[in-house]
Order: C-alpha cells, then sequence, then structure tokens
C-alpha cells in the first residue's frame, strides 16, 4: 500500500491549492478516504473524507471552501482548497478510511505535503 500527496507550496493569503492523493497497492475504489492536517506545534486535524460512493464530509472550518473529489480511474482522491488563510498553514496527509478523528483506527497514511500560506 502506498499514498503519495503532491501539490503543496507556497500560497498567498485567499489563493488556491490543489492536493493530489495518488494511491497504490489497494483496490483504491472500494475504500473511503481522508484528508487530514497537522499545523506546527498542533495536533493533527481531521479535514475531510470521501466514501467509496462519492459523498462527501468536512470539518465545520473547512466548508465551503474545501473541496474533495476522487478519481476511481486514477486512483487519486483530491483536495481544492480556495480562499486559503495562514491558519491553513499545515502538512496534509491522506489516508485510508474515513473515522473522523479517531486516528487509532487509521492504518496507511502517506508521509504528506506542506502548505504555506503567508503574504
Amino acid at each position: 500500500v502506498q499514498l503519495v500527496e503532491s501539490g503543496g507550496g507556497l500560497v498567498q493569503p485567499g489563493g488556491s491549492l490543489r492536493l493530489s492523493c495518488a494511491a497504490s497497492g489497494f483496490t483504491f475504489s472500494d475504500f473511503a478516504m481522508s484528508w487530514a492536517r497537522q499545523a506546527p506545534g498542533k495536533g493533527r486535524e481531521w479535514v475531510s473524507g470521501i466514501f467509496s460512493n462519492g459523498t462527501t464530509t468536512y470539518a465545520d472550518s473547512m466548508k465551503g471552501r474545501f473541496t474533495i473529489s476522487r478519481d476511481n480511474t486514477k486512483n487519486t482522491m483530491y483536495l481544492q482548497m480556495n480562499n486559503l488563510i495562514p491558519e491553513d498553514t499545515a502538512d496534509y496527509y491522506c489516508a485510508i478510511g474515513l473515522n473522523y478523528s479517531d486516528w487509532r483506527r487509521y492504518t496507511y497514511w502517506g508521509r504528506g505535503t506542506q502548505v504555506t500560506v503567508s503574504s
């Protein structure tokens, strides 16, 4: 099993980024997936999840700004982030499963991609 995040970088406040999570080693279309983030000096925070049928769910603070999606033909999950604010600065991780903040129930994680929102 391998999860590889990409798409992070430095962006100004109000800007946008699209993160990708490329999955391999398992039947991607069968599994729910999640995004989580960890800001410097803070604990991990669940961001968003998408079920295998495409149903999506978000943490309250991300609703309206972030959009999660998946392309099962490409074994890839995405996170479109708009209207970014400095508080969105964090390492962003993808994981197999949708267990919200019950971190013990996640088995596989990517290595993360760094997002920095700063002017």
